[in-house]
């Protein structure tokens, strides 16, 4: 069954819903300039308290090299997603502090697809290119680029995101039989807070689709 991950938490309220109504995974932002920024110094202790079979993912934009490696060693961060401009250098240097390494990919054509295999990890992100940002926007991903990406790299983990809603993940995961999917505004009262009726449609629709199970950035791969 697809893997849902509900990206952009801001609290602990929605953390917690966004579990029992089936998220498998949670995404934190921690890039400043983000509507959906969440300083982990303060949130931790919540964070740290979540159940133990969903993976926390904290979202990184062109953060330094420092940066990177403090939050790689926040005990309550499982995995890391790089959704900014770093390049293969940059995220080699990044696996080698321990956590699942998450490429995020905002392709614009095919060109895009070349040597991902020297991005130190097998876990990408699918999104929508939209100049000057880096995700959480509601522009809708390629399609056809993500069955590429499939097509190219058949062991890599696909996360598809971009433009995904209640009523168009379930065709999305059809056509692109991804690992998992992930949304941010798809599923937002407002930016940052979370509608539970429209998590529990988003994840409902996407398992209707009963994507094949693909591999996992588990929290103990390396």
């Amino acid at each position: 069954m697809v893997r849902v991950k509900i990206c952009g938490i801001t609290n602990e309220g929605d953390a917690r819903t966004s579990i029992a109504l089936g998220a498998s995974a949670l995404g934190f932002n921690t890039w400043p300039g983000s509507k959906r920024y969440l300083d982990l110094a303060n949130a931790g202790a919540w964070i740290a308290e979540l159940p133990p079979f969903v993976t926390r993912v904290a979202l990184l934009v062109n953060a330094t090299m420092e940066e990177a490696e403090r939050v790689a060693r926040l005990p309550f961060i499982d995995a890391l997603q790089l959704h900014g401009d770093e390049d293969a250098a940059y995220c080699a240097a990044v696996a080698r502090f321990g956590r699942p390494l998450i490429k995020a990919l905002r392709l614009r054509s095919a060109a895009d697809l070349a040597g991902l295999e020297r991005f130190a990890t097998r876990h990408f992100l699918i999104d929508a290119h939209v100049e000057g940002q880096f995700g959480g926007t509601g522009v809708a991903a390629d399609l056809a680029l993500a069955k590429e990406f499939s097509a190219r790299y058949p062991d890599a983990t696909l996360i598809l995101a971009g433009g995904l809603r209640p009523e168009n993940v379930a065709a999305a995961v059809r056509e692109v039989r991804p690992f998992g999917v992930d949304v941010s505004s798809g599923v937002e009262a407002e930016a940052g807070r979370k509608d539970a009726a429209l998590v529990r449609a988003f994840v409902e629709a996407a398992w209707s689709a009963q994507s094949p199970v693909r591999s996992h950035p588990s929290r103990s791969e390396d």
